[in-house]
Formats: C-alpha cells, sequence, structure tokens
C-alpha cells in the first residue's frame, strides 16, 4: 500500500509515519506534524476541539494522495492522518509524511498534502480558550494569519 490515510480519537503516531515511509529506493522523507499551540490571534488557548465528516474526509484524504501520486509518481509512499475529538496544546492533530527518490518529490509532495488537506477537508475546529470562552474558527482558506 503506497498511501495510508487516517481519522483517529487516538494520538497520532509519526514513528508510524515514518516507518510506512521506509523503502529502498527512496533516499528521502518528509514529515509535517501539527500541533495544538497555546496561542492563536491573540488569544490564550487551553484546548483544541475537532469535528469532522469521517467518510468524506477519508474519500477526500484518499484523493489527494491519488493526486499526489499522478503529480509527483506512483512510487511515493504517502501518510496523511487528522485527529478528532478534544486535543490539549501541544498534542498533533495532524501528520502528513511523504518518501520519494529524491528530496525535491518527498517536499512538494508532502506539503500538497497539507496544504490540500487544510482547504478541502470537511473539519471543523474549535478553540477552547483560557478565560473559559470557546469558538468555532474559520478554516484555513478563510482564515487570514498576520
Amino acid at each position: 500500500m503506497q498511501a495510508i490515510t487516517l481519522l483517529s480519537e487516538q494520538p497520532l503516531d509519526a514513528v508510524a509515519a515514518l516507518a510506512h515511509c521506509i523503502d529502498a529506493g527512496h533516499g528521502a522523507a518528509d514529515l509535517f506534524i501539527g500541533r495544538v499551540r497555546d496561542r492563536n490571534q491573540g488569544r490564550d488557548v487551553r484546548a483544541v476541539s475537532y469535528d469532522m465528516h469521517q467518510a468524506l474526509c477519508k474519500r477526500v484524504f484518499d484523493a489527494i494522495c491519488d493526486e499526489a501520486h499522478g503529480r509527483w509518481g506512483h512510487s511515493l509512499r504517502l501518510w496523511l492522518a487528522h485527529r478528532s475529538g478534544r486535543l490539549e496544546v501541544g498534542e498533533a492533530s495532524v501528520i502528513a509524511a511523504a518518501s520519494s527518490p529524491h528530496r525535491d518529490e518527498a517536499f512538494l509532495a508532502c506539503r500538497y498534502l497539507i496544504e490540500q488537506m487544510k482547504h478541502r477537508a470537511p473539519i471543523w475546529k474549535q478553540e477552547h480558550y483560557v478565560d473559559g470562552d470557546s469558538e468555532w474558527v474559520q478554516g484555513h482558506a478563510l482564515c487570514q494569519h498576520g
């Protein structure tokens, strides 16, 4: 299996992602880990909750991996996983990994996985703030980061 896509309520495993990317013909592996940070847009964050449409998310993740294979070759080994539920500051919310014979394809494919997931996957994020307030935040495609 050249691509693994996962949706999980359990902690994500970066070691498993890299292990999947082992291939004797691959000289490059790239790993991205997105983590919950303690501050966003001027507010102190305590935790984040992710909700998702599981079946549609899985289809989107699989399609993104198919597209990456089409762009950078079918020998790519890919991993794309996202957490659901409540995550505390520091926990991994998403892991993307890609390996290929050369570094350029691994970097490009890994970046493609994470960027496309952020723009296309039906995942909703609710931030829980230190002051007790919480709010649903806009997705990456709509959010302006300063």
